[in-house]
């Protein structure tokens, strides 16, 4: 999903063409309007059936030279892009996920959400806040698995931690950069297929790092 057609039309042609024509749709959605967000888990639920996983990739990143140069338009901004459409779709999803015997909720998150630096006050505040919303879901998982009478959580919400995500494009604009610490696309990719793999009680609430942890 993207709030803009033409880049998510890019998307969806590209996931397409990389899976070998397999069968992706996308739809147009504003995560930032709650009800947009919810009728949008309504008709994923209604046309497939069930849902088995959102994973959350909301992008955006602002910094400042110093700690005393820090913007508190940068902390609105991000607010925005990094928490609040964090909140509407697990909001949106959580009892569609929890209905599912698979489900699972999956934020993308920063390596400076657990070592903040004074430059980045307000990006790591924000994936911070993001990071505890998700674990705080991940309580309701569990709580929710146990009123179904199972020994622990069906369904999991997991945060993977990387430094900064790098593919092919960017090694070609900047072919002498070392981009160090940083995790490819194409093993986030890996490492999303993977927490599928495991039980719902091995990710649940868990920090799955991809990158050096702090």
């Amino acid at each position: 999903a993207d709030n803009d057609p033409e880049r998510l039309s890019e998307a969806v042609d590209a996931a397409r063409y990389a899976s070998g024509g397999a069968s992706v749709t996308g739809d147009t959605v504003d995560l930032l309007d709650l009800r947009s967000t919810r009728e949008w888990a309504a008709h994923v639920e209604k046309d497939f059936g069930r849902v088995d996983g959102l994973v959350h990739l909301v992008g955006g990143w602002r910094g400042s030279e110093t700690f005393t140069k820090t913007s508190l338009d940068d902390w609105d901004f991000l607010e925005l892009l990094l928490v609040k459409t964090v909140q509407h779709t697990s909001l949106a999803f959580h009892e569609a996920l929890q209905r599912s015997d698979r489900g699972r909720y999956l934020l993308i998150s920063a390596a400076g959400a657990s070592k903040p630096t004074a430059g980045n006050a307000a990006y790591s505040a924000a994936k911070a806040a993001a990071e505890a919303w998700t674990l705080a879901m991940a309580d309701y998982f569990r709580k929710a698995g146990k009123a179904e009478g199972a020994e622990g959580p069906t369904s999991a919400a997991a945060i993977l931690v990387v430094k900064a995500l790098v593919h092919d494009a960017m090694r070609a604009e900047r072919p002498n950069a070392k981009f160090a610490g940083f995790t490819d696309v194409k093993d986030l990719a890996e490492a999303i297929t993977d927490v599928w793999s495991k039980s719902a009680a091995e990710v649940n609430g868990k920090r799955l790092w991809l990158t050096e942890q702090p």
